[in-house]
């Protein structure tokens, strides 16, 4: 009976812990974007919009770069945040295909991040006419962009899913550790 006692107050114990800690574990993260993730766009988009979960800064001088099938690189001009919000300019080149948009950002929390949306576009981007683009528009350099189709740990699994697994590996230890004190008496 005393070892009941003991596991119950554990239980409930670890779960106070881990219900007050999880605030603190959680990072400010990507809300929504434009193009939105897995997005299939007949043309495309002139600018890009993304929307955080709390206030951002830009982490580099390219913090978003948009690359596709056939070695395509987009022209994205000078990103500008608003709070939550980062937009920039973007001048599409390229066949039709899978696209990918990669962001770098810091939150206000100092915790640096970077992450992708892939999007589909079902018709070709034409070349840019022949004007030059503004000095404000910069061409993210190839060199510098991960390889089309890499996939981030942002895309493969949400930060609260740990979290929830943390917790069921928490709470099947203390059953198992009940259970072993139960035959044990």
């Amino acid at each position: 009976m005393r070892f009941k006692r003991f596991g119950a107050s554990l239980l409930v114990t670890g779960l106070a812990l881990l219900g007050t800690a999880s605030p603190a574990l959680a990072h400010s993260e990507l809300k929504s974007s434009d193009p939105a993730r897995g997005a299939s766009l007949a043309t495309p988009p002139t600018q890009v919009k993304l929307t955080f979960s709390g206030p951002v800064t830009l982490a580099d001088q390219n913090p978003i770069q948009i690359t596709g099938p056939e070695n395509a690189s987009w022209t994205v001009g000078r990103a500008e945040v608003a709070g939550t919000v980062v937009t920039a300019p973007v001048q599409a080149v390229g066949p039709a295909g899978e696209y990918t948009l990669r962001y770098k950002v810091t939150f206000e929390d100092s915790h640096a991040t970077s992450g992708a949306v892939k999007f589909n576009l079902s018709a070709p981007a034409a070349a840019p006419s022949s004007q030059a683009p503004s000095s404000s528009q910069a061409q993210a350099p190839a060199s510098s962009a991960a390889p089309v189709g890499a996939t981030t740990p942002e895309d493969l699994v949400p930060s609260w899913v740990w979290i929830v697994l943390a917790v069921a590996v928490v709470v099947a230890g203390i059953v198992v550790a009940l259970r072993f004190t139960r035959r044990k008496d």
